[in-house]
């Protein structure tokens, strides 16, 4: 009969490997846990989530903003509240968009039983869905994802409001204060600066945020232009479309392409039947487009050193003809 053989492991020295690797990442993951709640709530990298957490660039981003005692303050992203009780010490009332419940609850928690508690009203919930309240100035350290949708939203707001200081990363700040001839000059350039006055006003580097991003961050002020040009915007934007996709061709190039002439003509089709226009027999819209360039004297240029006189010129001239970019 086989002999039967008792053995007691010793634990310190005999317990499978497997074993002690996954309780010391327990503990690991445990210790890594704790960290995180004592620096506050865990940040959704979906989000967008980045908290600036130096105050002296906080307070610099609310000094640059202007406020007066009676301002309301339209905070989006305002995570754990870090620019939030520094707006709040400035104006009469915050309205702080925040789309993380979380982040939401640890911001009520900060300001709850202080005399701002009355001066704070939190919306939770997307920004770009919801509708905004009255504000007189706009603070954001952005969610980069949302960068220019949030830039044409505020400037589509009405009223329109007096300011609103801005991070974005740098290389979209550095787009949205382009000039004709820079490199980074572009169709966003343009469009914004259209509807309003930027300018770059501060850098933010990686390290003042937490978790820090890939990137570096900068800092925008915008005045929207009061009142507004009397533009319509979807004509204007259809024009920069067509210029912008090779902004260093000249003009000319980029209206001969054939994709171009079809929706001109197309449009231009629409808008004589729809204004009771007689229409020439037979078209040459190749020729009509070359003309206006012609006329204006821009068929040489080219998108990238072009100015808004420019395009506001250009934009003119081919609707007295009655092509339309939309």
């Amino acid at each position: 009969m086989p002999k039967v053989v008792s053995r007691k492991f010793n634990q310190k020295t005999e317990r499978p490997s497997k074993e002690k690797k996954d309780e010391k990442a327990a503990a690991s993951a445990s210790a890594a846990s704790a960290a995180s709640r004592a620096f506050g709530p865990l940040f959704n990298k979906d989000l967008g989530q980045h908290i600036l957490k130096n105050p002296l660039v906080a307070q610099g981003i609310v000094d640059k903003a202007y406020l007066r005692p009676t301002d309301t303050v339209l905070e989006i992203g305002p995570g754990t509240g870090n620019l939030t009780v520094k707006i709040l010490e400035k104006c009469k009332k915050v309205v702080a968009v925040e789309m993380d419940p979380r982040l939401a609850a640890e911001l009520q928690k900060r300001v709850h039983g202080t005399p701002d508690q009355k001066k704070l009203e939190i919306m939770i919930g997307d920004f770009m869905k919801a509708k905004l309240p009255y504000f007189d100035v706009c603070i954001s350290n952005t969610p980069y994802q949302i960068s220019s949708v949030l830039v044409f939203k505020l400037l589509e707001h009405r009223p329109v409001f007096r300011s609103s200081v801005l991070m974005f990363q740098r290389e979209f700040a550095l787009r949205l204060v382009a000039k004709p001839g820079d490199s980074l000059y572009c169709r966003l350039s343009v469009n914004v600066q259209l509807f309003a006055k930027v300018e770059h006003i501060m850098k933010v580097g990686k390290n003042n945020f937490r978790p820090p991003p890939q990137v570096e961050s900068s800092v925008v002020r915008m005045e929207p232009r009061n009142p507004p040009p009397p533009v319509d915007f979807k004509e204007w934007d259809g024009l920069m479309r067509i210029l912008f996709v090779r902004k260093n061709k000249t003009l000319s190039a980029n209206f001969k392409t054939d994709s171009v002439m079809e929706m001109l003509e197309t449009n231009y089709k629409t808008y004589c039947a729809t204004h009771d226009m007689m229409m020439e027999d037979p078209l040459d819209m190749k020729a009509k487009v070359q003309g206006v360039l012609t006329k204006v004297g821009m068929a040489e240029e080219r998108a990238a050193k072009m100015d808004q006189d420019d395009y506001l010129k250009l934009l003119a001239a081919f609707n007295e003809e009655g092509i339309h970019f939309c």
